[in-house]
């Protein structure tokens, strides 16, 4: 997408990398107008698509889950929703913490497969939840 630099994700390209990498045979995607959208490496457009095909385009500011949802249900966006870097502030966590009678364990960026691995144990023992976020608005909570 045009913004993708300015949400960390220059050179993002899922379906290309996908397609280069592993060298599908994707006849039916194909000949119904895949190859069409743009250039793909190793999927050559088709002369005669016998499909409707395009490629999407987002009108909302902001790059998470909640946005794209909101955005597919007819909701845009001009105004982002906060990110948290450094992890959430004690104006969220605490009033979180208190509500539930425990610490949180992590409050950090962090992708949710490595956060397990680093705390899952200590949360087992604990029964404290893991929240990150990661490098986005939406506050996750792995413990579940």
């Amino acid at each position: 997408m045009p913004d993708a630099a300015d949400w960390g994700d220059a050179g993002a390209d899922t379906l290309s990398h996908v397609i280069a990498a592993e060298k599908p045979n994707l006849p039916n995607l194909q000949r119904l107008g895949l190859g069409n959208i743009q250039q793909i490496p190793f999927l050559l457009p088709s002369n005669k698509p016998e499909g409707s095909y395009g490629k999407a385009a987002i009108f909302s500011n902001g790059k998470d889950t909640t946005t794209g949802h909101w955005e597919m249900a007819g909701l845009i966006t001009k105004q982002p929703f906060p990110t948290y870097p450094n992890g959430f502030p004690d104006r969220i966590l605490k009033p979180f913490e208190k509500a539930i009678g425990r610490t949180v364990l992590g409050n950090k960026t962090a992708s949710g497969t490595e956060i397990i691995k680093e705390l899952g144990e200590e949360h087992i023992r604990t029964g404290s939840p893991i929240v990150y976020t990661s490098a986005d608005s939406v506050v996750s909570d792995c413990s579940t």
